[in-house]
């Protein structure tokens, strides 16, 4: 790496593409807030206000590893501007949508928009930074604003729909849009993976893209329909099957879309495992958390944004510290923590109760879920794209975000359905008590998280890879 020039930019591109990460991320919790003021301002029928969530969730999720192909094909900044201007046209769409169809669809446009602009940006931000610890401190400040924009959605929102209203929770994306459009020829350098062959793989990317949109689809009917209901089987059957044709697909294609190697590393696998985890607690927990404030406690939505405030600034702290530890103590180490914290803050926010407790269960909750979240998703970020050359800094960090955003729907529908089953009347002592086996479930989660960081993350640090292909780590 003697050669490496650092690109004096690097930091303000980082901040840069950190506003552009936050308002996707933001963009998938913020609705739960807006969700009551939507169904009545725009009349939604009985069990489709859902789809303002699911819309954006499926596109996005579904479409992250295309994105992160295109990206390394096509040029990192020219897919990441594209990104920016159809989100913030969605985003304006969104915001004037006269009706219920009219949302849904600019929903699921800026779903589209949202699997271009993230693995584009994080790909930039591994280009820009060698590896090592520049890269985990620039891994760190993403991760950190992965956590908050996970965990932030009431805190921005909140204000927002009180105030202005739920058109606003759009509306503010498209000044930030235009700002990144004028900023990114500046900041931002091109550059595309250097791929010997450069032939796109259809029949991967149209088998992957269905597989998990049907996936997604599956978890996020779960609630409505049940685990075991016949859409959301259908759904999940659908996506193993193409699963399959996928690896079948790839395992013959002379350019695959995701060269089947790539999951030789454990440190990947482990990296995006705890990724996984870390989406499900940080979206699940966070839904989980806003029905019981206002649907139990009857706060309001600027009420509970506000009392929750410390647990995204705690977040950013988690995140800060982990991306420092990881440098010194290895992958593993950091990830074991931060799944156990979280696992903590999840047994203590079981005790929810019908007139609530603010200090003694909410706030200890928070004060150990916020740097349990940050420190996880800078551990998993890390791993995830550790040994990753530049030609496949794009579908790395594409499968990195689509860990997550999976996890995020995965982890809602999972506790959304706990909360139903477990909820026998209407009363707010039958609706906290399935809050709390919510909690109780989502401990499991955290379970998975300790079990990947032990058996699949390597104990010491790795060096950094100087071949085509990755490097697992050493134990």
């Amino acid at each position: 790496m003697s050669s490496y020039v650092p690109d004096p930019r690097r930091w303000k591109a980082l901040a840069l593409l950190c506003v552009a990460a936050f308002m996707v991320i933001l963009d998938a919790s913020i609705v739960t807030v807006a969700v009551p003021s939507i169904q009545r301002g725009l009349h939604f029928p009985s069990g489709n206000v859902q789809w303002v969530l699911t819309a954006y969730v499926v596109t996005f999720g579904g479409l992250l590893l295309f994105g992160g192909r295109a990206a390394d094909l096509l040029g990192r900044r020219r897919i990441f501007m594209a990104g920016v201007a159809l989100f913030a046209v969605a985003s304006l769409g969104c915001g004037l949508s006269t009706s219920a169809g009219m949302l849904i669809a600019a929903r699921a446009v800026q779903g589209v928009a949202a699997a271009m602009m993230t693995p584009a940006a994080f790909s930039i931000v591994l280009t820009a930074f060698v590896e090592g610890p520049e890269r985990n401190k620039a891994i760190g400040v993403w991760g950190a604003v992965s956590g908050v924009g996970g965990t932030a959605g009431s805190l921005v929102g909140g204000p927002l729909v009180d105030g202005l209203g739920w058109e606003w929770i759009f509306f503010i994306n498209v000044p930030i849009g235009l700002g990144l459009l004028a900023l990114s020829p500046v900041l931002l350098h091109e550059s595309h993976g250097q791929i010997e062959r450069r032939g796109f793989d259809v029949g991967g990317a149209v088998s992957i893209t269905a597989a998990l949109m049907l996936l997604i689809y599956g978890v996020s009917e779960a609630p409505a329909h049940g685990l075991t209901g016949g859409r959301t089987v259908g759904a999940l059957a659908g996506s193993v099957v193409l699963l399959g044709v996928f690896l079948l697909v790839e395992s013959r294609s002379a350019a695959p879309l995701v060269p089947l190697n790539i999951f030789s590393s454990r440190t990947l696998v482990g990296g995006n495992v705890v990724t996984l985890v870390a989406g499900m607690m940080a979206f699940g927990q966070g839904y989980v958390l806003t029905q019981y404030a206002q649907q139990v406690l009857g706060w309001s939505a600027a009420r509970f944004g506000l009392m929750t405030a410390v647990m995204p600034m705690l977040a950013v702290v988690g995140s800060i510290v982990g991306q420092h530890l990881v440098t010194r103590l290895g992958f593993r180490k950091v990830a074991l923590v931060s799944m156990i914290l979280l696992g903590i803050a999840l047994v203590v926010l079981t005790r929810l109760s019908v007139h609530g407790n603010y200090r003694g269960v909410i706030l200890p909750g928070m004060l150990i879920f916020g740097p349990g979240l940050g420190a996880g998703c800078v551990a998993g970020s890390i791993a995830s794209v550790h040994g990753v050359t530049e030609e496949r800094s794009g579908l790395a960090s594409g499968i990195s975000n689509a860990a997550f955003q999976i996890g995020g729907a995965l982890g809602v529908a999972l506790l959304s359905t706990v909360a139903v089953s477990q909820t026998s009347g209407t009363g707010v002592a039958a609706l906290t008590h399935g809050y709390q086996f919510a909690f109780v479930a989502a401990i499991a989660f955290a379970v998975v998280g300790v079990l990947a960081s032990v058996l699949l993350l390597g104990g010491r640090r790795s060096r950094v890879a100087t071949c085509d292909h990755l490097v697992p780590a050493t134990d």
